[in-house]
């Protein structure tokens, strides 16, 4: 893991300590923590110009780069964005839905550390300080959770709450994990994690089958409380009963594949390596 801690009250106090040698190494995050690791910024976004400006006020200097992947908009997406960040690496999505342009997006960072933001101002940038943080102290994964001590929302119905916390159970159960909150967006990883989760889907079920497959590939998960904020802009694409079942039908076909390879790993002991990879 290409992880650095190291102590910074200052940007004066971090160059004496570098020396001139080393100077620029290391990125301050905040009053004590500054890291090497260089972290992109993922922003899958449709028509979300409006929303822009909020999102990237909030959203750290010292950011190695955003990625914004632009889902074919018709509105002015991506100059708003090149306005905001000069440096906003543009990626254009080659498919549709969420899944496709996270994979996408991923696909283009360049950065040891990745986090998942939405385009439409529900998420502060401000909380990925937390992320990194638990990331380069020995995480693997660093989930957000609404629900988590700390946390809150501003955009949930009845409906996705009661959804989200039945389907939260069932992952729990089914693969070991012990999530407070399964489908949000906010998370950050290490980009060595995704040569051990691969990613096979194009819609908002993407993050449930990220966070099984996390847990599926045994690695250390570190739950982040973080506030959803409503919708500044426009009309989410998320629709309750629709997608849940989409998160569903993920949770069964992940379900089934887990069982589908015990029993090909109690039928063969060259297997028995691949079926540790899942208990």
């Amino acid at each position: 893991m290409s992880s650095v801690l190291q102590p910074a009250t200052s940007g004066e106090d971090l160059q004496d300590l570098q020396g001139p040698s080393t100077a620029g190494k290391y990125r301050p995050i905040s009053s004590h923590l500054a890291i090497a690791p260089p972290v992109s910024v993922v922003i899958p976004a449709m028509n979300e110009a409006e929303n822009l400006p909020y999102v990237f006020k909030t959203l750290p200097d010292w950011i190695h780069e955003v990625v914004l992947v632009d889902g074919n908009s018709t509105d002015d997406t991506v100059q708003v964005a090149r306005d905001l960040w000069p440096g906003v690496k543009v990626v254009a999505q080659r498919g549709r839905g969420k899944g496709d342009a996270l994979i996408t997006g991923f696909e283009a960072c360049s950065g040891d550390i990745i986090v998942m933001v939405d385009a439409d101002g529900s998420a502060d940038g401000n909380e990925i300080v937390s992320y990194v943080s638990a990331l380069v102290s020995g995480a693997d994964f660093a989930k957000g959770s609404r629900f988590a001590n700390g946390g809150g929302t501003d955009d949930m119905t009845f409906i996705r709450w009661l959804g989200n916390r039945v389907l939260c159970a069932i992952v729990n159960r089914k693969f070991g994990a012990r999530y407070t909150d399964l489908c949000y967006g906010y998370n950050a990883f290490w980009r060595h994690c995704l040569d051990k989760i691969e990613l096979d889907c194009t819609g908002f079920e993407i993050e449930t089958l990220i966070n099984i497959r996390v847990v599926k590939a045994g690695l250390k998960v570190q739950e982040i409380p973080s506030h959803e904020y409503l919708r500044i802009h426009g009309v989410s694409n998320l629709r309750a009963v629709r997608d849940g079942l989409r998160v569903l039908r993920v949770i069964l076909r992940e379900r089934s594949n887990r069982r589908a390879l015990r029993r090909l790993a109690r039928r063969s002991p060259m297997l028995d390596s691949a079926r540790g990879e899942v208990s």
